[in-house]
């Protein structure tokens, strides 16, 4: 081989290795990037983890069940603990009235519940017993034996005289006619928080640092 065929080869080589080491180089700053996304990934775990613990339900232990994703509270008694019996839409709209004058647990805007909400308490890992002791798929922080169903305040359009009811039994709805009489009703209220302050509070601000 001449001194010249040598020397190309030479280069070539040389070529090759310092090509090799700018792979490699790449390589860890790629996975030093794939570790940083990871670390995040851990890091949205655990909060989703932290989220999970925070219990769905709280019982405030003044007849009343807080459900804190939703920011709602609950009555734990449906109408049936009041009346023993099933109920018509317009009872359900009495009882709510009812339950606003004696300002309930210390409040007066409570309410029938709405679709959405109705469905929210529901879910077939949950277990409770209705007043005939048939399971319910509601949380054990509600009060057993009640009814089985509630009314909500959904009217269905065009037919003033239906209104959807659903089922802690199957968790479905049905357009129901208003004066069925064995309906029942769980009342609810949005959690609203305070914000107020006193005056001296809030005068105290301007002097903040």
């Amino acid at each position: 081989m001449s001194e010249s065929e040598e020397t190309e080869n030479e280069e070539l080589i040389e070529d090759f290795e310092d090509a090799e080491e700018e792979f490699e180089e790449e390589a860890l700053e790629e996975e030093f990037i794939g570790e940083d996304e990871w670390g995040d990934e851990e890091e949205d775990d655990e909060e989703e983890a932290e989220e999970e613990a925070l219990p769905t339900f709280v019982d405030n232990g003044d007849g009343t069940v807080t459900e804190t994703k939703r920011s709602l509270q609950w009555i734990k008694k449906d109408s049936f603990a009041e009346y023993k019996y099933g109920i018509t839409w317009f009872e359900a709209h009495d009882y709510c009235e009812k339950m606003n004058e004696e300002s309930f647990a210390g409040f007066d805007d409570w309410r029938l519940c709405g679709s959405d909400e109705a469905k929210g308490l529901f879910s077939f890992v949950r277990t409770n017993h209705d007043k005939d002791g048939a399971e319910i798929h509601i949380d054990s922080e509600f009060e057993s034996n009640g009814g089985h169903n509630t009314w909500t305040y959904d009217e269905k359009p065009d037919y003033p005289q239906y209104a959807m009811k659903f089922s802690y039994v199957t968790g479905n709805w049905v357009w129901e006619a208003k004066d069925n009489e064995y309906s029942h009703c769980r009342l609810v209220r949005d959690v609203v928080r305070d914000e107020w302050e006193p005056e001296w509070r809030t005068d105290s601000k301007k002097f903040a640092r």
